[in-house]
């Protein structure tokens, strides 16, 4: 990977880091494209669902609340974004099978996996999905159509996705010196302004900021799609991330940031296509982009604000229903424990919810305790 990055270099000069991280990522030979396992305890990071099956238990409780919702209409399609191994898939669809049968009648689950490797494995593991029908795989958005009501879900999928570097000395442009990558800076695009004015902040000295401009385009493109399926339909999308507000207020200044073997680091230049690189999400301009498509953003909650409300009614029956044993409990508990708590990974993930072609009139569980400060 560091060869093809320094070839590209040397042919057509200094790179965007945009176009870096692209091909550190997903070129051939980047961390997604290549067989090395990337997640849970053998790769670099763990994933909710990584966790244990809670996570996807409670979201199959979530999306049946959003099917009623939307009129208990006979068919509705689920269309995950980054499915990575397909853990969450695995625990929706059962969940559902057994919890909720008529949920899982009208259930059409899509996946977008960019990974031609992980496309592979997803297939061998919903091969009778696939078959049934229950179940589709694409490589891009282009590749799906939305004929149904629908859900769209995310899950760590945003902060994957290339972003521009704005330093206070310019727009960051990679170049190299022998094997060595190193940065200069060129004056910033008239669109890299044009979002800074929008949706960010003009980094003071010694700082610097991102600019998710491919993130704001594959918003538009899910709109667009939404749109033209002239379909009623929610989004959960949940990352790690921030609103312009936070960002005005000093935080979440120059995120990008590289993961692997579960350890943090701001080498990014180091092991091209070996560690994973990402940027936290700039959750005020993905909800502008959605509402240029009619798309409302209905609130933003930390991922525990979230799951306690879906869970709370029920007293997380979904995690503890199959333990039998005094330790079981115990261990079930942990694994809730670290998905709900600050110390967990509960107030680091927010979960940005918005609807389209409906008004809800039931109040979703997730969004139980929305303060007025969570509304977009």
């Amino acid at each position: 990977m560091r060869e093809a990055i320094e070839t590209e270099i040397r042919e057509r000069g200094p790179i965007p880091f945009s176009r870096y991280m692209e091909l550190c990522l997903y070129g051939e030979g980047g961390y997604y494209t290549s067989p090395r396992e990337k997640f849970g305890k053998q790769g670099d990071f763990y994933t909710s669902s990584d966790v244990y099956a809670i996570f996807g238990r409670l979201l199959a409780r979530q999306f049946e609340e959003m099917w009623r919702a939307l009129g208990e209409p006979p068919e509705i399609t689920l269309l995950e974004l980054g499915p990575g191994r397909g853990l969450f898939a695995q625990d929706v669809l059962a969940w559902s099978r057994k919890i909720f049968p008529s949920f899982y009648d009208s259930l059409r689950y899509r996946m977008m996996e960019g990974s031609s490797g992980l496309r592979s494995r997803l297939a061998e593991l919903f091969a009778p999905e696939i078959t049934s029908g229950k179940m589709r795989i694409a490589a891009k958005l282009e590749e799906i159509a939305i004929e149904n009501p629908f859900i769209i879900f995310a899950n760590e999928f945003f902060d994957a996705l290339p972003v521009e570097v704005l330093d206070h000395r310019g727009e960051v442009r990679v170049d190299v010196n022998g094997t060595r990558f190193f940065e200069i800076f060129a004056p910033p695009t008239d669109t890299v302004i044009d979002y800074v004015q929008n949706y960010a902040v003009h980094p003071e000295d010694g700082e610097r900021v991102d600019i998710p401009l491919l993130a704001q385009d594959c918003m538009k493109r899910i709109g667009e799609m939404a749109t033209a399926s002239r379909q009623a339909g929610y989004f959960v999308f949940i990352d790690y991330g921030y609103t312009r507000e936070e960002q005005l207020a000093g935080r979440h200044r120059g995120t990008v940031r590289a993961f692997r073997k579960h350890t943090l680091s701001d080498s990014v230049y180091d092991a091209p296509g070996e560690q994973d690189l990402t940027a936290d999400v700039n959750f005020t301009a993905l909800a502008a982009a959605a509402r240029e498509h009619g798309i409302e953003p209905l609130a933003l909650v930390t991922q525990s604000q979230f799951l306690v409300g879906i869970g709370e009614d029920t007293q997380f029956a979904d995690a503890f229903s199959e333990c039998k044993l005094p330790q079981e409990h115990t261990k079930r508990a942990l694994q809730l424990k670290h998905l709900i708590t600050p110390e967990g990974m509960g107030e680091a993930f927010h979960v940005l919810v918005m609807l389209t072609g409906a008004t809800s009139e039931k109040r979703l569980s997730g969004l139980k305790f929305v303060r007025e400060s969570d509304r977009m």
